[in-house]
């Protein structure tokens, strides 16, 4: 699809003999959110690694802004996933030796951007997830909810095509699960990055511009319009 983020095509992986992912497709635009359910088991964190580069196909074409990840080496991989992907895991994974706005500002060291802008773009983005004045904080001074719109941030302050959220409200109760999906959902269309969210969660999902149920190895769209 023309201006799509992320374009899947044929996607085939088998684990042990068992085909976990089966001639899959998938394509996510711009400022549009995916959200991908299925049982335990069913391939969706497999899925996200493909995606990620951090793993690779039995078959099948993965295109990330254009860039088909077979066509990279290791070091190219990983630059792309730098520049180009943002990540929002279930536990956070913030570090908890350095402060809020060190964590947040983190992948912009990795790019060589300049303090200066670097401090700018942590400023807004927590000023975005509602932790405006917490940049000096530990995160052992912060709550889960908390943490996780760090990590919402984090995520994107680099400005990527493309944020993989993998059960990102996993660890958090029902009235702070909602916020953060909230939040999550509005700063990806704001910013017009394209998004990937797998989860367990029915009301995350419901967030999402597409659902898509992963099953025997392909998504099925999920809701109304189903086919």
């Amino acid at each position: 699809m023309a201006g799509s983020a992320l374009e899947v095509s044929q996607l085939s992986r088998r684990f042990d003999g068992r085909q976990i992912l089966d001639q899959l497709e998938l394509s996510v635009a711009p400022g549009e959110l995916v959200a991908i359910v299925g049982e335990s088991g069913s391939g969706k964190s497999t899925l996200l690694n493909l995606i990620a580069g951090l793993d690779q196909p039995d078959g099948g074409r993965i295109l990330v802004g254009g860039q088909d990840l077979a066509a990279l080496d290791d070091d190219a991989r990983t630059r792309l996933r730098r520049a180009q992907l943002g990540f929002v895991f279930q536990s956070f994974h913030i570090l908890p030796h350095l402060r809020i706005g060190q964590n947040i500002e983190l992948p912009l060291v990795l790019l060589g951007i300049a303090a200066a802008e670097r401090q700018q773009r942590v400023a807004e983005l927590l000023a975005a997830v509602g932790l405006a004045g917490r940049a000096g904080s530990l995160p052992r001074e912060l709550s889960g909810g908390e943490l996780q719109r760090v990590a919402v941030a984090r995520a994107l302050v680099h400005r990527p095509l493309l944020v993989l959220a993998d059960e990102p409200t996993g660890n958090l109760d029902t009235e702070t699960a909602a916020m953060v999906m909230r939040l999550l959902v509005a700063q990806i269309r704001g910013r017009g990055a394209a998004g990937v969210l797998v989860t367990h969660s029915a009301a995350a999902a419901a967030l999402a511009d597409q659902v898509l149920l992963l099953s025997r190895g392909r998504l099925h769209r999920q809701g109304p319009d189903a086919r």
